[in-house]
């Protein structure tokens, strides 16, 4: 929800860093809340792939036309509803192994766009995890990326020091969330989670093919 309102306020070429930083932060914070429901094998073996390629991802950014960011990630982001059902309705489930190979092009994409929390969410449920251990594993595994990006950024000047301090207040208000929503989560029966999943991939998808054509 949050990635396209930064898209409109700042356009993607300053989102992507800012939500980079913000990243890091919300998912340290999941993390802390799910430690001990973390699957260190199913992140070890995304992550090994995913964080090289997120640099490389980071790099291609910098040169790639803002518009087509936003037309390629809401695109994206709809048609990974259809993708994730499909997934589920025929109870595919993924490998480490699988989950190692597939970490490459997902690391890459994560580089480009500023989150790629729904493709990175069927992965990790196609694994077999569901509620906390879901929610820990895909965090710690995302920790380690989203680290690599903003090594990448700062590298090459894309992290100045205002868009750190937007990232850091964004990033704090989101460790918040993570803490206040850990009861809610689980109380939330496995339905309703993947159901509300598929709406904040229509809301974010929607908003961005709307602020890439219309914005």
């Amino acid at each position: 929800m949050l990635m396209p309102v930064l898209v409109i306020a700042f356009g993607p070429v300053q989102a992507v860093p800012i939500m980079a930083i913000a990243a890091i932060l919300a998912n340290l914070s999941r993390v802390m809340v799910w430690w001990r429901a973390i699957d260190w094998r199913i992140c070890g073996a995304y992550s090994a792939t995913a964080v090289p390629f997120a640099g490389l991802g980071a790099r291609t950014l910098l040169v790639v036309p803002a518009q087509a960011v936003e037309i390629g990630l809401g695109t994206f982001f709809l048609l990974m509803i259809g993708v994730r059902r499909w997934m589920a309705a025929r109870q595919l489930r993924i490998s480490p192994w699988q989950l190692a190979a597939i970490g490459v092009p997902v690391g890459f994409l994560t580089g480009v766009v500023a989150s790629t929390g729904p493709v990175t969410a069927p992965i990790f449920l196609a694994a077999g995890l569901v509620k906390g251990a879901f929610l820990s594993s895909e965090a710690s595994a995302s920790l380690f990326v989203y680290f690599a990006k903003a090594a990448v950024f700062r590298s090459f000047g894309a992290l100045p020091l205002e868009i750190v301090a937007k990232g850091l207040i964004i990033g704090a208000s989101l460790m918040v969330g993570a803490f206040v929503a850990k009861r809610f989560v689980l109380s939330m029966d496995p339905a309703r989670f993947s159901l509300l999943m598929d709406g904040l991939m229509v809301f974010s998808g929607s908003t961005l093919l709307w602020a890439a054509f219309f914005g």
